[in-house]
């Protein structure tokens, strides 16, 4: 409904308009300049609101106090959307169960905070004829950490690299 540039007031040039008071009430079709006049007489704005219907439809309205609600609006909306932060927890095929165990709080942690976990296993040179060893590690992993966090999908390989991503368990 809204557009970014509205045309006000003088901008207008449309011979007829279907013109609404700032109550909401339809004065009906009206020419520009009585619309205008209207207005003036009003200590307000007309606004086209409506650009692409025939006539055209204008309200008569204190723009910018709706300039202000629309960016009070705008600012309260971004302040609900959550931005999905994505980290990163990297292994080996041949990690130390201490060694996972830590990498596992780290990710416990971040799953915790309601961030996305992508685990990653590079392979280097022979250790891609078994890759076997690299799902076995991730396994490990997605069992350490079940209690906040699900796998997406499978572990599939990209390249040299095992990957899956672990999205936070919802309460």
């Amino acid at each position: 409904m809204i557009i970014k540039e509205q045309q006000i007031n003088e901008q207008i040039r449309d011979k007829e308009l279907r013109v609404i008071d700032e109550d909401g009430t339809q004065l009906g079709i009206l020419s520009a300049k009585e619309a205008q006049n209207l207005a003036t007489q009003k200590n307000l704005d007309l606004v086209k609101i409506s650009p692409n219907a025939n006539p055209p439809v204008c309200k008569i309205m204190d723009f910018g106090k709706f300039k202000y609600e629309m960016a009070k609006k705008e600012k309260e909306s971004k302040k609900k959307q959550k931005v999905v932060v994505i980290k990163e927890v990297r292994l080996r095929p041949s990690i130390e169960e201490h060694d996972l165990s830590t990498k596992a709080k780290m990710a416990y942690k971040f799953l915790e905070n309601g961030d996305k976990v992508k685990v990653s296993v590079r392979f280097r040179g022979r250790e891609l004829g078994h890759k076997e060893i690299g799902v076995e590690v991730i396994n490990k992993f997605i069992d350490l950490v079940k209690e906040v966090g699900t796998p997406d999908r499978a572990p599939r390989l990209e390249g040299n690299t095992m990957i899956v991503m672990l999205d936070p368990k919802k309460n």
